[in-house]
């Protein structure tokens, strides 16, 4: 017969999940007033929003798509009617870098999330039951990050011709997680052995509970700054893998495949490699600004550190 009123475990769980969550909400309020008078984040944080809706807008009111073909302008220079130029076939450089942008992005804004919550999810569970799960998915972690990687995804490329963006975004999304979580798991095992948690175990709160409830929203800071950073890291994975054939495959476009294309003219017509490799670059800078603003907010000696 258990010696604990079942009525008192729970409101005393309640008072305590009440106490943790007021403590985050203040963690990240903190985070916020040291973020918004950073003013890289605001600078980057306003170039992705413009860079996101003009790649959601920016052909409303275009006269060409990216298919079709000007048989008066083949290879033609930045015009009032071209704005980018043209290619060898007289297919629009404006529209194709609008469609390989939009391309970009998907990639990116769904790795970079996708990658931080499989590691926090790993990283937690592994660093919270210890013993041999742990060891066993330290191993398979460990196994994951000696495996090369560009190679698996050249083997497997011809298999997934059909549907290469998912393949891709699968393949970066499990690819790209296993360094932060060994950090996750490392700051869960030092969160375990807190009062709170040991009280929530007392009282018998299962563990997929704690770890939902104690555990992520303690590491959440984490996750949030690689799922930023991860998304310009996205972004560069999917343009070098498909600039050597390897991502997205023509005739579906990429900021890789246009970089892949106008790479042998980057000499003699040079706006087909200029204007994707600006846009790639600009997008790349303003994630890479509001992740590093992150960090910074979430660790103001970082910033020291590096300087």
């Amino acid at each position: 017969m258990s010696l604990l009123n079942p009525e008192l475990v729970e409101s005393s769980e309640h008072v305590e999940g009440a106490h943790q969550t007021d403590a985050v909400n203040s963690r990240l309020a903190q985070i916020w007033r040291r973020l918004r008078s950073t003013p890289r984040f605001w600078v980057g944080a306003i170039a992705l929003l413009l860079i996101c809706l003009w790649a959601l807008f920016g052909l409303a009111l275009y006269p060409w798509s990216a298919t079709d073909q000007d048989g008066l302008a083949f290879s033609q220079g930045p015009s009032a009617s071209h704005w980018f130029g043209t290619n060898g076939i007289g297919q629009d450089l404006y529209a194709q870098t609008i469609i390989g942008l939009q391309k970009s992005l998907l990639v990116g804004l769904i790795v970079g999330p996708a990658a931080a919550l499989i590691a926090g999810f790993v990283g937690a569970i592994s660093g919270y039951v210890g013993g041999v799960w742990d060891r066993v998915i330290v191993w398979f972690i460990d196994l994951l990050l000696v495996l090369p990687s560009f190679y698996i995804l050249v083997l497997l490329s011809p298999t997934f011709k059909n549907a290469s963006i998912v393949a891709l975004i699968l393949f970066l999304a499990l690819f790209g997680w296993m360094v932060l979580a060994r950090v996750v798991r490392g700051q869960t095992m030092s969160l375990r052995e807190r009062e709170y948690v040991k009280a929530a175990r007392y009282m018998g709160v299962g563990g997929l509970t704690i770890v939902r409830r104690h555990i992520i929203p303690n590491v959440a800071s984490l996750l949030i700054i690689d799922a930023t950073l991860g998304v310009g890291a996205a972004i560069l994975s999917e343009t070098a893998l498909s600039f050597f054939g390897f991502g997205i495959q023509p005739p579906d476009v990429s900021l890789g495949t246009l970089l892949s294309a106008g790479s042998s003219a980057a000499v003699t017509r040079p706006w087909l490699f200029v204007f994707p490799s600006a846009v790639l670059i600009l997008t790349v800078l303003a994630t890479s600004l509001i992740g590093d603003a992150l960090r910074d907010a979430v660790d103001p000696t970082s910033g020291a550190t590096r300087d």
